[in-house]
């Protein structure tokens, strides 16, 4: 069956890649499937896009803020139109249920619904002036042109996190998909096309990080990088972009623990546990990799995870049945493998799970268990490390505070979860865990789109996505009007 070709989007116009390479854009359910060919960009391709967006930010950034929100709310109908079609082809190409991949589309909509109405809210402050017969104010100001490298396991709800907030502000943009997952972008943009953004405003680029993506930080005319992936990438981005002077803004990787006391609805924290650990196949930055158990329902809660693990339904996440589909690709099945391997030479004990399945249905994708493993202490890799697929660490502990202590002592700091009914320690926990992130009776997983979502430590650095995106996309800018018809000079004319 032929497949689509598709092209880069530079100036309003859809352009081949200059070195004339494709990558084919393939279902990890079943690799027949071809969703379509999209650019190997490079360099060339890059420079062209900035361009484009450079030239139309002289005219986007004039455009009243209100005007521009007009564009998103008429974007988000497009995306309410064509709900269904976008999330079957997320599914497609991301490989996540059907009730995932609309709750992902959902979310763009939620979003530039949000964000749309920051049009009229872009506030700035006003103050008296030391000075008499001087006014003084502070304005919001668009950046300039961005770089957007988005993540393939929210490739559409991610983007519309980035793009939508940086085009309200007055930024054109340049947007690198993931190449696993750059058709649920495209959607995206189409749907601001559609909505009557202007030519040039947003310009995709699809290709590899190390090619397209490394010249997008680099280019000396892209002002900000807006990036979420994994900790070591987001490392090498802000070392490039520094050489520029950009700001960057990094969303990274999380080992997020839910935490289970003793007197907790266990029914509700195995609920919360088995979908924040297996929910879009483990592959969320939020995913509950670590579930903390208190001693005297850890053997309980145990026996009643691992059985319901085991009956989770894997598939094609396009048939409604299936609750987990398969990881993205054969890299990622790589490293849920060789985690496995890790844990068991560690000693940490596996309860179920811990292979590729490769048989029967599963032939032509890439698909792996969901896995558990019990007896895992705070050392051991599999409880530092993040695996980035469905493999999940139980541990147990004594007290509340020694809870915590395990929580807090990784190197990231996203999500953290705590199951209990008393409300000194939901308090406590709010306050002490180390977390951009903390649900109290709830899972590790989902995000509201008005409120800030980013990390501490090494998971973000200091921005936030949601609430928080519009101090990134915009600077302050202080302006003075003095109506006093002399010359004011300040402190020395103000000096005690």
């Amino acid at each position: 069956m032929p497949y689509p070709t598709y092209q880069n989007l530079i100036g309003g116009q859809w352009l081949p890649p200059a070195g004339g390479k494709t990558i084919l854009n393939l279902n990890p359910a079943e690799h027949s499937d071809v969703v379509g060919a999209f650019p190997s960009s490079g360099a060339e391709d890059v420079a062209l896009a900035v361009a484009a967006a450079k030239k139309a930010f002289a005219s986007w950034r004039l455009v009243p803020a209100p005007k521009r929100a007009e564009i998103l709310l008429r974007a988000r109908n497009n995306l309410v139109q064509n709900k269904e079609k976008y999330a079957r082809d997320m599914t497609r190409e991301m490989g996540k249920v059907l009730a995932e991949t609309r709750g992902d589309v959902q979310e763009a909509i939620d979003e530039a619904f949000y964000v749309a109405g920051e049009g009229r809210r872009l506030f700035g402050v006003t103050t008296p002036s030391e000075l008499p017969d001087k006014f003084a104010m502070s304005v919001r100001m668009p950046v300039g042109v961005v770089g957007l490298i988005t993540p393939w396991n929210f490739p559409m709800a991610i983007p519309s996190w980035k793009l939508l907030p940086a085009l309200v502000a007055g930024n054109t943009c340049v947007i690198k998909p993931a190449t696993d997952t750059p058709l649920s972008t495209y959607n995206l943009v189409q749907a601001l096309v559609d909505a009557g953004l202007p030519p040039g405003v947003v310009n995709i680029v699809s290709g590899g990080g190390s090619t397209a993506g490394a010249a997008l930080v680099e280019h000396p005319d892209v002002r900000a990088i807006s990036f979420t992936g994994s900790s070591d990438v987001g490392s090498q981005v802000a070392q490039r972009a520094a050489a520029t002077f950009k700001q960057v803004s990094l969303e990274m990787g999380g080992k997020n623990a839910q935490i289970v006391l003793d007197d907790a609805n266990l029914d509700l924290a195995l609920d919360g546990a088995l979908w924040g650990a297996f929910g879009t196949t483990g592959q969320r930055c939020t995913a509950t990799s670590r579930i903390l158990l208190q001693h005297g329902i850890a053997e309980r809660f145990t026996a009643q995870f691992v059985a319901r693990a085991k009956k989770l339904k894997i598939g094609n996440g396009l048939d409604e049945s299936v609750e987990v589909g398969p990881q993205v690709n054969a890299a990622q099945i790589e490293t849920s493998q060789r985690y496995v391997e890790i844990a068991k030479s560690e000693g940490a004990e596996l309860l179920c799970g811990g292979h590729a399945l490769t048989s029967g249905p599963y032939a032509n994708g890439t698909f792996f268990e969901p896995t558990v493993f019990a007896g895992v202490t705070p050392q051991m890799r599999l409880a530092r490390e993040e695996v980035f697929g469905p493999v999940v660490a139980l541990m147990e502990f004594s007290t509340f505070e020694e809870a915590v202590s395990i929580a807090n002592s990784i190197d990231y700091g996203l999500s953290t979860s705590l199951y209990t009914r008393n409300v000194n320690r939901a308090f406590a926990a709010m306050r002490d865990l180390e977390a951009g992130i903390t649900y109290i009776n709830a899972p590790t997983i989902g995000a509201e789109v008005h409120l800030p979502f980013g990390g501490v430590k090494h998971t973000g650095n200091g921005h936030r996505e949601g609430l928080g995106a519009l101090d990134f996309f915009t600077t302050w800018k202080a302006v003075y009007v003095d109506y006093s018809d002399k010359l004011q000079r300040a402190q020395i004319d103000n000096a005690e």
